[in-house]
């Protein structure tokens, strides 16, 4: 592959540095060689094939939270339902699909992530076949095998069923994901994490997505104690609840820490962040999710001013209009406002969730940034560049993406 320079209005590296204008990325191969200015990489590199683009070059985004195998449930997202019946609804509907089917729907997904500039995800894997497309995209992350299974049967065989598939190569970097407190027993739930972390693997469980959740998990009754008792799961909260909110009652079978993000983060209120923090536990914040399934808001304003480690999730289609990380960013945005949030840096830290922030979410150190001898990943957006980049990509970025690269590879180009 030939020495390329790719050469912007506007170059943002999210490495703590200004923005670079008439910058460049040179890329060697598959990975960065230098982020300089343009003038100064053509002078240093003669030889490079120059390639200009318009707007905005930044790193591959980082999409934190998604169920790729769900790109064909659309019709969900557009449903209405409330999220007990949309979660009925989703698992009747799961039922009859076949390998293929859960393949070319995670395919489809992949596409629609690199056109809109992601390139890195931590996708959310329940039927093992959804995991060959994604890892023959080569797009990177982590795709977290979910477990849902009360003790019974946990031991019957879910359990030799993720033994299984984190023991035969995958092609792509694999984590848990112990799915949530309602849909997992407490000691399984605490085996998941075990599993885990005996094998170095990151942990990725949805939390407090639901005000159900703080009712089941405090108590053990309420819309998802009926669910659990339909299909007989007998999980160990529905003998009277734990007396914890969903984040402390995680901390306290230790399935919070440094090797975990969570997703949502939507009923978790001072104390429950203070734990996050603490715990260095970031979340992942999917607030067009949210609204749709009326699960509720996030606190936005509160993780901001709070200094909380969050990052940028899209879900799945079935229950998100997109998986534009932009389109999620601009809803964050108008959120954290709406809530009273005020200080000048929103722009700039919200676009930091959807790069650095993601990545350190996935515990990715050569994702997020564009620096020299990393893989050559970024996109480049069309949108205006004479004033602040970071505002511009929040007003502008939704479908604007016109490049997409991955190890130094254009995947997309519009």
């Amino acid at each position: 592959m030939p020495l390329t320079i790719h050469a912007a209005p506007v170059v943002l590296t999210m490495t703590g540095e200004p923005p670079l204008h008439e910058g460049a990325v040179v890329v060697d191969g598959d990975r960065i060689a230098a982020v300089v200015p343009a003038a100064e990489a053509v002078e240093r590199f003669p030889e490079a094939r120059v390639r200009r683009w318009r707007g905005v070059l930044t790193p591959g985004l980082v999409n934190a939270h998604t169920h790729l195998q769900f790109t064909d449930f659309g019709h969900l997202a557009a449903s209405g339902l409330p999220f007990p019946e949309w979660l009925a609804s989703l698992n009747r509907d799961r039922a009859d699909y076949t390998e293929a089917r859960w393949q070319e729907s995670a395919r489809r997904g992949v596409h629609l992530l690199l056109k809109s500039g992601t390139t890195a995800v931590a996708d959310i894997v329940s039927n093992r076949p959804a995991l060959v497309p994604v890892a023959r995209s080569g797009i990177r992350g982590i795709s977290y095998i979910e477990v849902i299974a009360d003790s019974p049967r946990w031991d019957a065989k879910r359990r030799a069923r993720l033994l299984d598939v984190l023991t035969t190569p995958a092609g792509r970097t694999l984590g848990v994901s112990p799915h949530t407190p309602y849909t997992v027993g407490t000691e399984v739930f605490r085996e998941s994490v075990a599993i885990a972390r005996e094998r170095g693997l990151r942990i990725h469980p949805h939390l407090a997505e639901s005000a159900h959740e703080i009712e089941f998990v405090r108590d053990g009754t309420g819309p998802f104690a009926l669910v659990n008792h339909a299909v007989g799961f007998s999980l160990e909260l529905l003998d009277g609840g734990s007396g914890l909110t969903p984040a402390a009652y995680l901390d306290s079978i230790d399935a919070l820490g440094p090797d975990v993000h969570v997703a949502h983060g939507v009923h978790l209120d001072v104390a429950d962040r203070a734990i996050l923090r603490e715990r260095g536990t970031p979340v992942a914040l999917c607030v067009r999710s949210n609204r749709i399934l009326q699960a509720g808001e996030p606190p936005v304003a509160d993780y901001l001013s709070e200094g909380s480690p969050i990052a940028l999730g899209t879900d799945s289609l079935a229950s998100s209009p997109s998986l534009d990380l932009w389109e999620e960013a601009a809803a964050v945005r108008e959120l954290a406002i709406r809530q009273g949030y005020t200080a000048a840096d929103l722009d700039r830290r919200l676009v930091e969730a959807a790069t650095i922030g993601g990545a350190a979410a996935l515990s990715l150190p050569d994702a997020g940034s564009l620096r020299p001898d990393i893989p050559a990943d970024f996109a480049v957006f069309d949108v205006p560049t004479d004033g602040d980049p970071y505002a511009a990509l929040l007003a502008h970025g939704t479908g604007s993406c016109i490049g997409t690269s991955l190890n130094g590879r254009l995947v997309h180009r519009r």
